[in-house]
């Protein structure tokens, strides 16, 4: 390893101009030099970009109202930032929004992955344009890097994949491993065309993952308004508890159980090269946060609650009410898949199977519409799926309680909750 490391800030971290003067402070305090940043989109600017997305593709008339929010939107942060207008920066914002209304007049696609990642892909360069920026303005002097010229992607247009051979070989050859360089997140390039790719959504972690490991860093933080991962969701949960530490695999089960605060991807390359993951608190920077890495499971040992809302329970059973065999289930499967559905939980027997799906993109009538084709269906929507990890029995008690329980699973130190609040 080399002494590099990387540190991710999200669009909470830079949601307007004092945010982006917190992260010049935390670089300040926390001393790096030699520092690969990577930033998210501004604020809500991802959610803005999406909203151009979609009037371009349904209600075009729309498309110059929604510019104008997100051009409003930056230049109120311009304005706090640097106190000369004629400063280069706006000129330089003014060209990125240009290119991208250029690219919608000129663009004949209307492949909604294809036209939403050269989109959306804007809110991070226009970010870290204004951030890098900012920095060298205060004599925190760094280096610009286009994401894209180095993060090397297939044609998955929204959800891309890493060609990790071609990504490690630019990275080695383009980035400089002294001082720091400021970059995006969640965006890259496809290898046939060199067209803007997208990661996924909250893909920013990933990318962040994805320099270091290709880098041999040190360590990766991510800065975050929490204080690091907590045991529960303060939004849901009235009591929680900062997780000191936890390993690489009990941070790959809570992210597959859908805990938000580490995005699933980024533990992957990191945990094959060992690299520790740091969660800290933008806020106060010089507290510990929470180490994802080597050594004990989960430090303190304590149940750890992750709470999905608005989840859908799919019963199925066969038509003659037969046994339900491997190619039933294999054909559920690859509805599912077709579909778009997130499974969260499968629970099956001799005649039924039951599954906990997230219905991100509102594909449910059709899915039941080809299910009832070949099962009987019984379908609850709005449901609420508790995973819980190493739960002790008066918890789960407590959480059934005032509680419609429609399901539960226990497998090992997990046990699945699906309710009617």
């Amino acid at each position: 390893m080399i002494d590099m490391k990387v540190f991710k800030f999200g669009g909470a971290s830079v949601k307007e101009a004092e945010a982006v003067k917190n992260v010049a402070q935390v670089l300040k305090v926390t001393g790096e030099k030699d520092l690969i940043v990577v930033v998210s989109a501004m604020g809500k600017m991802t959610n803005a970009f999406e909203q151009v997305v979609h009037d371009y593709l349904e209600n075009e008339q729309d498309v110059s109202a929604s510019l104008n929010e997100i051009v409003h939107f930056h230049h109120e942060i311009l304005k706090g930032l640097f106190e000369n207008e004629k400063h280069s920066i706006f000129t330089k914002v003014n060209l990125l929004i240009t290119e991208l209304t250029q690219f919608l007049d000129k663009n004949k696609s209307k492949q909604h992955p294809f036209v939403y990642d050269q989109v959306v892909s804007y809110g991070e360069l226009i970010s870290t344009t204004i951030v890098s920026a900012y920095l060298n303005e205060i004599g925190i002097e760094n280096t610009f890097l286009d994401a894209r010229d180095c993060v090397v992607t297939d044609t998955k247009y929204r959800d891309a994949n890493v060609d990790w051979e071609d990504t490690q070989k630019r990275i080695s050859e383009v980035v400089n491993k002294k001082g720091i360089t400021i970059t995006q997140g969640f965006i890259a390039s496809e290898n046939t065309h060199n067209l803007t790719t997208t990661l996924g959504r909250e893909g920013s972690d990933y990318t962040a993952a994805i320099f270091a490991y290709c880098l041999n860093a040190d360590s990766v933080t991510i800065w975050k308004d929490v204080p690091g991962v907590l045991n529960a969701d303060p939004r849901y949960f009235k009591k929680t508890t900062l997780l000191n530490h936890i390993s690489y695999t009990e941070a790959i089960e809570l992210a597959f159980y859908g805990a938000s605060v580490i995005h699933p991807k980024t533990l992957q390359p990191i945990q094959r090269k060992e690299i520790p993951l740091y969660v800290k608190s933008f806020i106060d920077p010089t507290s510990p946060g929470t180490c994802v890495g080597k050594g004990v499971a989960l430090d303190p040992k304590i149940s750890c609650f992750i709470l999905k809302r608005k989840q859908v329970l799919i019963s199925l059973s066969s038509l003659d009410f037969s046994f339900m065999m491997e190619n039933h289930i294999a054909d559920v499967f690859k509805w599912l898949h077709e579909y778009k559905m997130k499974v969260d939980m499968i629970q099956n027997s001799a005649i039924s199977f039951t599954v906990c799906v997230d219905n991100k993109y509102n594909t449910l009538p059709s899915l039941l519409a080809k299910l009832k084709g070949t099962f009987n269906v019984k379908c609850d929507e709005d449901v609420t799926l508790y995973t819980v990890r190493y739960a002790t029995p008066i918890e789960i008690k407590k959480l059934e309680a005032d509680k419609t329980v429609l399901l539960k699973q226990e497998n090992g130190a997990t046990v699945q909750l699906v309710v009617k609040e």
